[in-house]
């Protein structure tokens, strides 16, 4: 049975939208930056552009910390997560094509988005879809700490996931992601985690 915590994780997850992604530069130093995302269960996707330096720096090492949470009018009712686990690139079609109808959701008011040719100012690059040029990135959690501070000003949880708990979710909605898994993009880690039990 799922634990009142990791329950409490899902919710957190499922009820927010953007997060402050923390990825590993070559120089040493760490490099935050806030991104749209959405989850699967336990694993958590968003979208990147090929080029940008959160993607260089995923290439070279693929831990990943992760921060989602929101103010509170009231002190005991402030609830949030902090993350480490393993990023890696998304290459296949049916986890992405999955994930996107997962944005869709998250995102409605992208798909009221008028025409790209009527558009001016800052909504010219909005898209009801990732352009061709962005790349889907799933980060699996191995450890996250819940705040809350129902439980006490200051209180929290640290809780630690298996492959099992990353696995459940994939089993339960049936996904079947093995047609492209040679797919050079593929990184080793969650994507990893995924083969192994979906094989097993």
């Amino acid at each position: 049975m799922m634990s009142r915590i990791k329950r409490l994780v899902l919710e957190l997850l499922d009820s927010h939208r953007v997060m402050t992604l923390a990825t590993n530069r070559a120089d040493g130093w760490p490099q935050a930056t806030m991104v749209g995302y959405v989850n699967d269960g336990f694993l958590v996707y968003c979208w990147a552009a090929r080029n940008a330096q959160k993607c260089a720096n995923i290439r070279r090492d693929s831990r990943v910390s992760a921060a989602i949470g929101s103010d509170a009018p009231r002190p005991l009712d402030i609830k949030g997560l902090s993350l480490a686990g393993k990023a890696a690139f998304v290459a296949d079609e049916g986890e992405a094509t999955h994930v996107l109808s997962l944005r869709r959701q998250r995102y409605p008011e992208y798909a009221a988005l008028p025409p790209l040719v009527l558009r001016q100012g800052p909504e010219q690059r909005l898209a009801s879809d990732p352009s061709p040029g962005a790349i889907l990135l799933r980060i699996a959690p191995e450890i996250i700490s819940v705040l809350d501070y129902s439980k006490g000003f200051g209180h929290s949880d640290l809780v630690t996931f298996s492959e099992r708990d990353l696995d459940v979710h994939l089993q339960s909605v049936s996904h079947d992601w093995q047609a492209n898994n040679n797919a050079s993009e593929t990184t080793s880690g969650a994507a990893g985690i995924i083969a192994g039990q979906r094989g097993s």
